[in-house]
């Protein structure tokens, strides 16, 4: 779902490698590490960045790992090729992302936080393409 962020489109703008939609699903990708590790923060206010208390931070990695489990729920066997539409070609391009949002004010990150975070955390192709399967506790559910 698409909604539109006045702040976020100028972050598309000052760096256009990088999608709107790709933004948005790494907020998505955020909350969704967030509630799979119990560090779900309160609701900030319209327009503000989340909170920079270390309760609710995940690590580069922690969010890469989000990020493969939402993009796989979402897009299964497409996950790598809607992340490619998106400028995505590896996990350094979400460490940009992360990097673009904390300056723009709309993310917040530790002292510890860097880039290199995110450098290869993984092979996107070989996480989202050649490792795809298929639950059958979920497929057994529809």
């Amino acid at each position: 779902m698409t909604l539109f962020h006045a702040g976020l489109m100028e972050v598309v703008q000052r760096d256009p490698r990088y999608s709107y939609e790709a933004y948005e699903f790494l907020f998505q990708a955020l909350h969704h590490t967030q509630k799979k590790l119990g560090r779900e923060p309160p609701e900030p206010a319209e327009g503000d960045a989340p909170p920079a208390d270390k309760r609710y931070h995940v690590s580069g990695q922690e969010l890469m790992n989000g990020v493969r489990d939402l993009a796989l729920r979402e897009f299964g066997l497409m996950a790598r090729t809607v992340l490619h539409q998106w400028g995505v070609q590896r996990t350094d391009d979400f460490g940009e992302m992360v990097f673009n949002l904390v300056e723009a004010g709309l993310m917040s990150k530790t002292d510890e936080d860097t880039r290199a975070d995110f450098h290869a955390v993984f092979d996107l192709d070989q996480a989202l393409v050649q490792a795809y399967n298929i639950p059958l506790d979920e497929a057994s559910d529809s």
